[in-house]
């Protein structure tokens, strides 16, 4: 009953844009962190951007900063993380989650959050 679920994935060539959105079903995500974690074949998940529940700060990967965004839509109990720029090494399947509470240090680990999507997968390729 208490669910994230992950949209917007697709396959787009090198240089085009995404916007993925997780939703939450049986919660309200307003007082949650959540984080968006990929995790491509082979190797390990790894934390890409979160948006802090406590104050709103947001966070995000070396890799994507400047290029990326996320966003809170309370009224549609939604976190949406666009990506802009793709790159090749952008290839993964894309988690949200949910968890209490985060900070500047602790976001990207995956022990923190409580609650996690299926997954969406991202590809991209020329």
């Amino acid at each position: 009953q208490l669910q994230l679920v992950e949209s917007g994935g697709g396959s787009v060539q090198p240089g085009k844009s995404l916007r993925l959105s997780c939703t939450a079903s049986g919660f309200t995500l307003d007082s949650y962190s959540i984080g968006w974690f990929r995790q491509a074949p082979g190797k390990e998940r790894e934390g890409v951007s979160c948006i802090s529940g406590l104050d709103e700060n947001t966070y995000y990967e070396d890799s994507v900063k400047g290029r990326s965004t996320i966003s809170r839509d309370n009224a549609e109990n939604t976190v949406t993380l666009q990506m802009n720029s793709l790159k090749p090494e952008d290839t993964a399947v894309y988690y949200c989650a949910a968890g209490p509470v985060v900070v500047d240090t602790t976001w990207d680990i995956e022990a923190e959050y409580d609650y996690w999507g299926q997954g969406t997968q991202v590809t991209v390729s020329s």
